[in-house]
């Protein structure tokens, strides 16, 4: 999947690693993160399947650097991979598992983890940030239109963090409300209370 999202960068493009990092950090980082590492190890795959060529600029007065095209192949394997409908099957999301078993540990790091999940965020500043980049790519592009979806993502990123806040703050209200009933009778009775008001 990442290699494809290279990729499409690149489509829309020509790109130095470090031009491709930063777009990953500055428009990209709501829904997909990649270290610098893994996005080289992928410049390297693709270029050895045809689907990137690599052209080496000299410079003067600092360092040279390589810059990446997309090739017919690559362009090819980009519109292939945006048809195929083939979609991975499941849903797997380790932070829901860690939450299925969390009743091992204690009601307060309950409460603290769901705190901490619930303060973390993307989009910092509402996603005005990333809304200013899709805006200056959109201005790079030769095709702005194409611009519109990365516009759907940053909804998606907005809309899916908070559903994620206000579903925190739901579960710190329900173990708050565990935490209480468990001092005014024991801990069995307090969660089978709990269970038989769902």
């Amino acid at each position: 999947m990442l290699r494809h999202g290279i990729l499409g960068l690149i489509n829309n493009g020509d790109k130095t690693g470090y031009e491709i990092m930063t777009v990953f950090r500055d428009s990209l980082s709501h829904f997909w993160t990649a270290q610098t590492s893994q996005i080289y190890r992928e410049l390297r795959t693709m270029e050895a399947a045809g689907w990137i060529s690599q052209t080496h600029v000299p410079q003067t007065g600092k360092p040279d650097k390589n810059v990446f095209s997309i090739t017919p192949a690559g362009r090819e394997e980009l519109v292939r991979w945006l048809r195929d409908d083939n979609l991975p099957p499941g849903f797997k999301n380790p932070f829901l598992m860690k939450v299925f078993f969390m009743g091992e540990l204690p009601l307060e790091e309950g409460i603290a983890f769901f705190e901490a999940f619930r303060d973390a965020s993307v989009f910092p500043d509402g996603g005005r940030g990333v809304s200013d980049s899709a805006g200056m790519y959109r201005q790079a592009l030769d095709n702005p239109e194409k611009a519109i979806y990365w516009k759907l993502t940053i909804e998606f990123g907005r809309m899916y963090e908070a559903m994620q806040r206000e579903w925190c703050e739901r579960c710190i209200r329900e173990l708050e409300r565990l935490r209480r009933m468990k001092g005014s009778q024991g801990p069995d009775d307090a969660a089978g209370a709990i269970a038989r008001e769902e």
